[in-house]
C-alpha cells in the first residue's frame, strides 16, 4: 500500500478505505473561492459492487492499493463472465459483467485491453481510447442542413446511441471515444 494525496486520484485507481478496496469511478477537484479545496470521489466497492461517494481535502492522504496493470486480449463472454487472456503467459482471467460495466459494448474479439489485477482478481478494465464502429441507423441527410453545427442521433453497430454530424449516413464507419461514445471523426479505412 502507498499513501497518495486525494487530488492525485484518477478513474481506475484502487484505494483502501477502512480495510476495503474500492475502484475509483470519477474524481473531481473543487476549489471554492473561500474555504478548503476538496476532492469528490465516486467509487465502487470491489467486494460487493456498492457505489460510494467520498469527499476528502485535496491534501489528505489516501491509501492506494497495489494493483498490477497488465495487457490482456479479450476472448469471449458466456454465463461465467468475460474471458481475457494474457498474450505472454497465456493465463486466462474472467471478469463479471458488473465489473466490466459500460465497457462491454466496445469489447471485440482479440481487442487488447489493460486489466487492473489485485491478488489474482481483475478489478478494473481500461479500453483503448477510440473504437471504430459502423452507423447502422440515423436520420437521412436534409439538403442545406450540412452547414450548421447541429448533430443528429445515430445507433452504432454495438447498439450504443450517439450523436453524429448531419453528413454521416447509415453504413458509414466512424471513430468514437470509448469513454462516453461521443463522435470523434469519420473512419479513414
Amino acid at each position: 500500500m502507498a499513501k497518495v494525496i486525494a487530488s492525485s486520484l484518477r478513474k481506475g485507481n484502487v484505494v483502501d478505505v477502512d480495510g476495503r478496496l474500492y475502484v475509483v469511478l470519477t474524481a473531481q477537484n473543487f476549489h471554492p473561492g473561500k474555504g478548503t479545496p476538496v476532492t469528490q470521489v465516486d467509487m465502487r466497492r470491489i467486494s460487493d459492487g456498492t457505489k460510494v461517494s467520498e469527499r476528502w481535502k485535496t491534501t489528505e492522504q489516501v491509501e492506494r492499493a497495489h494493483v498490477e496493470d497488465t495487457s490482456f486480449s479479450y476472448l469471449y463472454n458466456d454465463a461465467e463472465g468475460f474471458h481475457f487472456m494474457n498474450p505472454e503467459s497465456f493465463e486466462q482471467i474472467t471478469m463479471d459483467p458488473e465489473t466490466v460495466g459500460d465497457a462491454q459494448a466496445y469489447l471485440e474479439e482479440g481487442m487488447s485491453v489493460m486489466l487492473s489485477v489485485h491478488e489474482g482478481n481483475a478489478i478494473a478494465i481500461d479500453l483503448p481510447r477510440h473504437a471504430t464502429l459502423e452507423v447502422v441507423e440515423t436520420e437521412p441527410v436534409v439538403k442545406g442542413q450540412t452547414a450548421s453545427s447541429s448533430y443528429k442521433p445515430a445507433i452504432l453497430s454495438n447498439g450504443v446511441r450517439t450523436s453524429v454530424p448531419p453528413h454521416i449516413s447509415a453504413g458509414t464507419r466512424i471513430v468514437v471515444l470509448t469513454e462516453d461514445g461521443s463522435y470523434v471523426e469519420r473512419a479513414k479505412d
